[in-house]
């Protein structure tokens, strides 16, 4: 098992920044995938984007060029940089971790982190 724990989230201007980070109750470096994903209001949970245990990345076309995802495995956490940031980021981010294990694929997410963008 793993518990997922994110922070960073909170109210900002459009064009502005925040950090978002997600830290894990156990080692991250044998999960095999770990990723972000939003819900906004009255919409489907959709990928924002995710990072292997070989470090590639992977993001949603409409955060691309503006979003960075990282992660640390020493720290056990994944961090999402949001820069450039629009009103439609608004929403709740959630931290996911997908690995194998116990004969299965696990699959674990956090509470979720409000983001929101407004003047």
């Amino acid at each position: 098992q793993v518990q997922l724990v994110e922070s960073g989230g909170g109210l900002v201007q459009p064009g502005g920044s925040l950090r978002l980070s997600c830290a894990a109750s156990r080692s991250i470096f044998s999960i095999n995938v770990m990723g972000w994903y939003r819900q906004a209001p009255g919409k489907q949970r959709e990928l924002v984007a995710t990072i292997s245990s070989g470090g590639i990345t992977n993001c949603a076309d409409s955060v691309k060029g503006r979003f960075t995802i990282s992660r640390d495995n020493a720290k056990n956490t994944v961090y999402l940089q949001m820069n450039n940031l629009k009103s439609e980021d608004t929403a709740v981010y959630y931290c996911n971790a997908i690995y194998w294990g116990g004969g299965r694929w696990n699959d674990y997410w956090g509470q979720g982190t409000q983001v929101t963008v407004s003047s």
